[in-house]
């Protein structure tokens, strides 16, 4: 399993790829936003994507479009302050396959990750 993690918080980053590795998966590329996340997918094939939605360069929801766009259909959750229900049905919209709202517990992160991959 290789997973992506975007996020402009390399604080964030970190405590994601715990999460990830709490759920097996240890192959684990960064993005620091939505340009960097779609250059990586356009690079390499992911089994999973974690997403921020507020980031420099590029919007995670913006980058959540352009990476559908291509086709890819690997699960994209947007991990978030964006609590709105109107932007929790905008990213489901988008694509996202589901959807955390930051702050977190680890275990929450865990369970959705291994729901998705299911």
């Amino acid at each position: 399993m290789k997973a992506l993690v975007v996020d402009d918080s390399a604080v964030m980053r970190k405590v994601l790829i715990g999460a990830l590795t709490r759920a097996d998966i240890t192959d684990v590329e960064q993005a620091a936003d939505g340009q960097e996340a779609v250059d990586a997918v356009k690079r390499s094939e992911f089994d999973l994507v974690l997403m921020d939605w507020n980031m420099p360069n590029m919007l995670g929801i913006d980058a959540l479009r352009e990476i559908r766009a291509l086709g890819k259909t690997m699960p994209i959750i947007m991990v978030t302050t964006e609590a709105e229900k109107s932007r929790v049905v905008e990213a489901i919209k988008a694509g996202a396959t589901n959807y955390i709202v930051k702050p977190f517990e680890p275990s929450t992160i865990v369970a959705k990750i291994q729901d998705v991959l299911k």
